[in-house]
């Protein structure tokens, strides 16, 4: 059995699998319900003997991912979508409080050692995983290794800069791709577009900046709300001309949108795949799919986070230092 975690910047997701990546249990609890990192560190470790004590059999380690972390040292440094500052020794903490094999990476890879340990990704040796959720992160697969980086921290795509003039991000910039790109990102958009159009007839006008959600936009635009499908395009249009940029660096085989926005299906996919030809360098030949991954996207981090133990042989140029 193997045990992980994907602390997010909303909910903190925890699961076991077997060798298969089947789920044996799992739960969740609100990131955001703890004001501290202590707290926080606190109700983790509760959650995790209460989940090993419900097997019958013993868990080969503990996977764990998290904004900011830094696979090399096992901490969290001043995670923009986390509500602590300062470096937090996460990977000390659980080995001493659990006493098992902790494994820790940035979370924006969890995504990619997922798909290459369960899912479509198998056998693939050139990818990347776009995680779409509270903010956007990216985990890259080049010739069959996961890119970890120098300090750990390859992949922040979401902090990649797309207008120097623009919406100010939560690590302190702007114009960071993610404050276009991801469910903070769209809900932005919606409102952007409210003011412009003066609302319309749009059903986005009952909600306020705090109760709207991506899935709620998602629906509307289902419906036909055309607020909703052009906050969609605009978001996909921003997103495929940075995957064109992305492409001149990386070559890959596939990239896998994923996290709660995916759920959004071609009103997303279309204009990405749509900006990303119109600006890609020719000699690629429109041969990089955009795709969907086969997983379920409300535990396919939760299996990445598996995957760092259960897969270690497959990601190991990644993690080896982590032990």
């Amino acid at each position: 059995m193997y045990l992980g975690v994907d602390v997010g910047g909303t909910n903190t997701k925890l699961g076991v699998v077997d060798e298969a990546g089947t789920f044996v249990l799992e739960t969740s609890f609100r990131t955001t319900a703890y004001s501290s990192a202590d707290h926080f560190l606190s109700a983790l470790e509760g959650e995790i003997n209460r989940l090993i004590s419900l097997l019958n059999s013993q868990i080969k380690g503990i996977g764990l991912g998290a904004p900011s972390a830094d696979y090399r040292t096992g901490t969290i440094t001043n995670a923009a979508n986390l509500g602590w500052t300062g470096k937090l020794d996460i990977k000390q903490y659980l080995e001493k409080a659990i006493g098992s094999v902790i494994r820790v990476t940035n979370d924006a890879n969890l995504p990619a050692i997922g798909e290459m340990t369960y899912g479509a990704a198998k056998g693939m040796q050139n990818f990347i995983t776009i995680s779409l959720g509270t903010g956007l992160g990216s985990g890259v697969v080049c010739n069959g290794s996961l890119v970890a980086g120098h300090h750990g921290m390859a992949g922040e795509l979401g902090h990649a800069i797309v207008d120097p003039n623009g919406r100010i991000c939560g690590c302190g910039r702007r114009g960071c791709l993610e404050t276009y790109v991801s469910a903070t990102g769209l809900k932005r958009t919606v409102f952007d577009l409210l003011a412009q159009q003066n609302g319309g007839q749009s059903t986005m006008m009952e909600y306020s900046f705090q109760e709207l959600t991506a899935d709620q936009i998602t629906s509307a635009a289902l419906d036909g709300d055309q607020i909703a499908i052009d906050a969609l395009e605009i978001t996909g249009t921003t997103l495929g001309k940075a995957l064109a940029n992305v492409l001149c660096l990386i070559d890959p085989e596939a990239i896998f949108l994923v996290g709660g926005m995916a759920y959004a299906g071609e009103l997303l996919f279309k204009p990405t795949r749509k900006a990303m030809k119109e600006n890609m360098l020719n000699n690629f030949n429109s041969e990089v799919e955009i795709r969907p991954s086969l997983l379920p996207l409300d535990r396919l981090s939760v299996l990445g986070a598996c995957g760092l133990i259960s897969g270690l042989k497959k990601t190991q140029s990644a993690i080896n230092t982590m032990n």
